[in-house]
Order: C-alpha cells, then sequence, then structure tokens
C-alpha cells in the first residue's frame, strides 16, 4: 500500500487492495487492510492428508476450505 500512496494513489478511492491470512497487522495499516481470513491449522492438517494420500497410493482429491472475508478500509 505504501508504493500506492507514494504513486499519489488513494485506497480504496483508485485501487482496492485485499490481503490474505488476515494477519493481526492488517487492521493495523492505515487505511486498515481488507484480508481473506482462512483456517491455517486446517489447510496444513488437509495437507498432511492428502500428501500421505499421494505417498499410499491413492488419488488426490479436492479438499474445499472455508473462508471469511474481512471488509475493512482499504476496498
Amino acid at each position: 500500500m505504501r508504493p500506492l500512496h507514494q504513486a499519489g494513489r488513494r485506497l480504496p478511492e483508485d485501487v482496492a487492495v485485499v490481503g490474505s491470512d488476515d494477519i493481526e497487522a492488517a487492521s493495523c495499516t492505515t487505511p486498515a487492510l481488507t484480508s481473506v481470513r482462512s483456517p491455517m491449522a486446517d489447510q496444513a492438517t488437509a495437507a498432511v492428508h492428502l500428501l500421505l494420500g499421494l505417498i499410499g497410493g491413492g488419488p488426490p482429491s479436492p479438499v474445499i476450505m472455508p473462508s471469511e472475508l474481512v471488509v475493512r478500509e482499504s476496498s
């Protein structure tokens, strides 16, 4: 967001910015960063299960994880 500000762009009027993982710092930026919140621990667990299944010779299966859009000032 800093380079956009330095280039004279306004958030969110000129450019909307959305981050991922919704880290704690997202709410502390100016403007506060809109972010997608994902369950990191669940993603890691699913990745391990998928990897173990592949090692065991099984076919990969799709995994759909829930996510949440946390709307703040940057969009």
